[in-house]
């Protein structure tokens, strides 16, 4: 079963039945409890009520036991022998005993008796006084009973009384329960005609509802398939106006499509750029290469050398910037900051500028990362400096809470600040009247901050007073 419609109507109308079947069972066995009851409390009355007259030493043959079909009696002695029953009574079980013959009562009242004589001078004037019905809560037990050739279930309660003679007696009297079996027969006979179109009606209803909820769903899904067979990423999913979940997908779905549309022509500017970008030294030193093998005293070896030297920087940046695109991450080492500044300024012998160094003596400044790739930054940020400085270039390194910040500062003409987060992108330079040997590539800063970012770091450039710029690198300490 592939349709989540089909599934979650198929499991909506699972948990119903389960939970109207268990509901139901429950029902029934309250309501057979409460008319079991209630059939018990008739049987008392009608077994106290017998109790009543033989404690008034009312005769057995005489007893008054009502409606006996609705009620029938069984009256037994201490010893459980059957010394009176109700009318047509033919035979019943659950009260003990099954006898329904009664004994002759003065065979069940002469009980001690050894030799059946009394001496009638022992009873003169002696007071038989009153028997009296037991005041306890009466024994409930369930069974049948045959009355006039019809048998039926019944439920029976036994209540004791007391003749004055001291003779203890045991009525059982019981109620029917063909009025608790009617309704508990009637009420589930109710339940199962009612399931299946409870079932019914709760499968349609899921369907319905499940259907009216995916639909924005479909509308998303068909949507996504017509962009990837268009290979179109400026459309956009419909987003419901509704605030639930599918609307929720819907705007990331299209915030994913966003981002996806912008790394594409990124990677399409990207491609375009290195390709103009790697042109312009290769066609240069091709033509260099040409001119000198035709004509050797023309050669340029010079101009070969720096555009193959250009080529090369190209290809490491290009190379650099793959491999952070493709989720490399930087190493564990941990490394001294100081140290690492020290030694990218003290290499940089060739530069126009002379740098001016600030770091702590005391050191200690330390991070964690890649050696090379932080060095690559900070030598970056040097390189802007030097081709914008008009004087002097400066860094500067400090410690902060949490991390440290290493600051670069020319006094160039500065970035405006409209610019100032656009100059971290590909290939962008705010230099293009000069010529591109001078200008670069505009990979540098867009490398810096992929470094300072998957280091868990920021860069940032601000103004350095009146004129120039200031690159901060900010990078948190050991992890």
């Amino acid at each position: 079963m592939r349709s989540v419609r089909a599934r979650a109507a198929l499991g909506a109308t699972v948990v119903v039945a389960l939970a109207v079947v268990v509901a139901g069972l429950a029902a029934l066995l309250v309501l057979r409890a409460n008319l079991t009851d209630q059939a018990g409390l008739q049987a008392e009355v009608a077994a106290r009520e017998t109790a009543g007259q033989l404690a008034l030493d009312v005769p057995y043959d005489q007893l008054e036991t009502g409606d006996e079909e609705d009620h029938p009696v069984q009256v037994t002695d201490e010893d459980g022998r059957v010394v009176a029953v109700s009318k047509d009574l033919e035979a019943i079980s659950g009260t003990g005993t099954d006898r329904v013959t009664p004994q002759h009562p003065r065979a069940a009242r002469g009980k001690g008796d050894d030799d059946g004589d009394r001496d009638d001078d022992d009873d003169d004037g002696a007071d038989p006084g009153r028997g009296e019905v037991s005041t306890d809560d009466p024994d409930f037990a369930s069974g049948t009973a045959t009355v006039d050739g019809d048998r039926a279930d019944y439920r029976f309660a036994s209540v004791e009384a007391t003749d004055s003679a001291g003779l203890t007696l045991t009525v059982h009297a019981g109620a029917p329960l063909a009025a608790e079996q009617r309704a508990v027969a009637s009420v589930r006979a109710a339940m199962l005609a009612a399931l299946p179109v409870v079932l019914l009606i709760v499968a349609g209803v899921t369907w319905l509802v499940t259907r009216r909820a995916l639909r924005p769903v479909e509308d998303i899904r068909r949507e996504m398939a017509a962009i990837t067979a268009s290979e179109d990423l400026s459309r956009r999913v419909p987003e419901p106006a509704s605030r639930d979940e599918v609307a929720r997908l819907a705007r990331t779905t299209n915030e994913t499509l966003a981002a996806l549309e912008s790394s594409v022509d990124r990677q399409r500017r990207f491609v375009a750029d290195a390709s103009h970008e790697l042109r312009s030294p290769i066609a240069s030193l091709r033509t260099q290469l040409e001119v000198g093998a035709a004509h050797p005293e023309l050669l340029d070896v010079e101009g070969a050398v720096a555009d193959t030297v250009r080529l090369q920087a190209l290809a490491a940046d290009l190379l650099l910037l793959a491999r952070l695109d493709a989720g490399e991450r930087p190493g564990n080492a941990r490394l001294e900051l100081g140290a690492l500044v020290r030694a990218e300024v003290s290499q940089r012998t060739g530069d126009r500028i002379p740098v001016a160094v600030s770091v702590p003596e005391s050191g200690g400044l330390e991070v964690t990362g890649s050696r090379g790739q932080l060095a690559r930054v900070i030598g970056n940020l040097l390189d802007n400096a030097e081709r914008h400085a008009v004087s002097s270039v400066a860094v500067e390194l400090r410690g902060i809470r949490g991390g440290a910040v290493v600051a670069v500062t020319d006094d160039g003409a500065g970035v405006p600040e409209a610019e100032r987060e656009r100059i971290f992108e590909r290939f962008v330079r705010l230099d293009d009247a000069r010529a591109r040997d001078d200008g670069g590539a505009g990979l540098g800063l867009a490398i810096a901050r992929d470094v300072a970012t998957r280091h868990g770091g920021r860069l940032t450039v601000t103004g350095a007073g009146e004129r120039g710029a200031r690159f901060e690198l900010w990078l948190p300490g050991p992890r």
